[in-house]
C-alpha cells in the first residue's frame, strides 16, 4: 500500500468514529442532535466522500499499473508472444508510446523507420461491410493514453468492474457454452442394477462484437503545434468519454437488437416493493432480495449494483437496531458496504421510481459476460480536414455483452403505485 493511499484510508477511519461517536452521544441522551453536532457530521460525512473516492482511484489505478497492457512483439512469428527481459519491455512501451505522440500530433510523416514499424506493428484494420480497408488503420492505444481511455470508461459504467470481461483478438462471433444441471440428481444404487443415464443439456449463446465510436473530434493544427496544449491527456480523455458513456448506457439496459444486451434487460425478480414505495426500499426488502439469490451464489464476489440516486436513499436506512445499513468503512482498506455486502455505481442504472429495476445483487462476475475485441484503437484523418488547417481523430472498441447465469444476479423492483 503506497504512502498516500495509507494516509487516506487512516483519514476515512478517522472521519467514520467521528461520525459514530456523534450518532452515539445522542442516543445515550435520548436527544435530538445540536446545531453544531448536525454540523460536524455534515461536514465529516462530505469529506468521507471525497476521501473514499480518492481511495477507490488511487486503487483502481495500481490495478491498472500491474496489469500487463503491452503485448508488442516486432520480431516474433505472427501471433506470437516472446518473453523478454522486464528492463527490455519498459523500453519498448516508452518507445511506442513516445512514437505514439509523435503521431498524434504530426502524423506518420515525421516518424522515423523504427517509429513507424512499431506503430504498423500494433494496426488494426478499419472495416466497413464486412471488406477490409487497409488504406485507413487504427493503432492500438499505448499504455499511458489507454490509462486515461480505461479510467474514463470506467467512471461511466461500475459494472465492467465486476463482469467477466474476455478479450479476443478477431471479432468473429463467439460461440458461449452454457448448462444448467442443477434438475439433475443422483440416486442410490441397488445391487447388480445398471447405472440409468441421465443427459446433461447444453446450450449456448453467440457473443458479436459491435462496433462503437467515439465520433469525430476536430482538432485545430494551431493546437496540435502549441506544446502547451496537453494533448495527450485531453484526447485520450475526450474520446474516452464518448464511449465510456455508449458502452455503459448498453451494458445495463441494452436491448440485444443492433446492441449488447444489457444484465438488467431479462433480470429475475428477487423483491418487489410493498405500495408506496415508488421511491424507496425498505431494510426488510433489501434483506428479502439477497436471501432470493441461492447461496450458492451468495459468496465473496456478490455486491449490490445501483445508481448514486440509489445509494443516497440507502444511506438514510438502518436496521433493527438502529445501526446503518451504509458503513463506509468495515475496516481498513476495506470498500463501503451496506449491510455486510460491498456494492457498485452505476450512473446507468435506473433511479427508484415506478416499475424501476433500481437495484440489482448477485455475483456478476458469474451472471454477466462482456466480450471486447482487442483493445482501444484511434485513427487521425489528415487530408479529410486540411482546407480547415484540422486534423480530425475517433476512437473505436469493438464489443458485446450478455446475461451468462441467470441465477447469479436478481432484481428488486420499485412498487408501481
Amino acid at each position: 500500500m503506497s504512502e498516500r493511499l495509507k494516509k487516506l484510508v487512516e483519514e476515512q477511519n478517522k472521519l467514520w468514529t467521528r461520525m459514530q461517536d456523534i450518532q452515539r452521544a445522542a442516543e445515550e441522551d435520548s436527544r435530538d442532535w445540536t446545531v453544531e453536532e448536525r454540523t460536524n457530521w455534515d461536514a465529516a460525512n462530505e469529506r468521507l466522500d471525497v476521501v473514499s473516492g480518492d481511495i477507490d482511484r488511487l486503487e483502481r489505478s495500481a490495478k491498472l499499473e500491474a496489469a500487463d497492457y503491452f503485448r508488442d512483439n516486432p520480431g516474433g512469428a505472427a501471433g506470437t508472444e516472446v518473453e523478454i527481459p522486464e528492463k527490455v519491455e519498459e523500453q519498448r512501451a516508452a518507445k511506442y508510446e513516445r512514437a505514439f505522440g509523435t503521431y498524434l500530433r504530426h502524423g506518420m510523416e515525421r516518424l522515423d523507420h523504427e517509429e513507424r514499424q512499431l506503430l504498423l506493428n500494433n494496426q488494426q484494420e478499419v472495416r466497413a461491410q464486412g471488406v477490409a480497408t487497409t488504406s485507413v488503420g487504427g493503432f492500438l492505444v499505448p499504455p499511458g493514453y489507454r490509462t486515461v481511455l480505461s479510467e474514463t470508461l470506467k467512471a461511466y459504467g461500475g459494472l465492467i468492474n465486476y463482469a467477466n470481461v474476455i478479450t479476443t483478438s478477431t471479432g468473429n462471433p463467439l460461440q458461449w457454452p452454457t448448462n444448467d444441471d442443477t434438475g439433475n440428481v443422483g440416486s442410490i444404487l441397488a445391487e447388480n442394477t445398471a447405472i440409468t443415464e441421465l443427459a446433461v443439456a447444453f446450450g449456448s449463446r453467440t457473443l458479436g462484437a459491435y462496433m462503437y465510436t467515439s465520433r469525430l473530434v476536430l482538432v485545430s493544427l494551431q493546437l496540435l503545434q502549441d506544446s502547451a496544449f496537453d494533448l495527450d491527456t485531453w484526447l485520450p480523455k475526450k474520446l474516452g468519454q464518448r464511449l465510456g458513456r455508449a458502452v455503459a448506457a448498453h451494458l445495463i439496459a441494452g436491448t440485444g437488437s443492433g446492441q449488447p444486451t444489457g444484465i438488467s434487460t431479462n433480470v429475475v425478480t428477487g423483491k418487489t416493493g410493498a405500495t408506496g414505495q415508488t421511491l424507496t426500499v425498505i431494510y426488510d426488502d433489501l434483506v428479502d432480495l439477497e436471501h432470493s439469490l441461492d447461496p450458492a451464489y451468495r459468496g465473496p464476489n456478490c455486491r449490490y449494483l445501483m445508481n448514486d440516486a440509489t445509494l443516497k436513499v440507502i444511506r438514510k436506512l438502518k436496521d433493527n437496531q438502529g445501526r446503518p445499513l451504509w458503513v463506509p468503512v468495515p475496516a481498513p482498506g476495506f470498500a463501503a458496504q451496506i449491510n455486510g455486502w460491498p456494492y457498485v455505481i452505476d450512473q446507468g442504472m435506473p433511479v427508484p421510481a415506478a416499475n424501476a429495476k433500481s437495484i440489482l445483487f448477485g455475483d456478476f462476475n458469474l451472471g454477466f459476460i462482456v466480450r471486447q475485441v482487442l483493445d482501444v484503437q484511434m485513427v487521425r484523418l489528415t487530408e479529410r480536414f486540411a482546407d480547415q488547417l484540422q486534423v480530425g481523430f475517433f476512437g473505436f472498441q469493438r464489443l458485446d455483452a450478455a446475461p451468462d447465469d441467470p441465477a447469479a444476479v436478481k432484481a428488486y423492483v420499485n412498487s408501481a403505485t
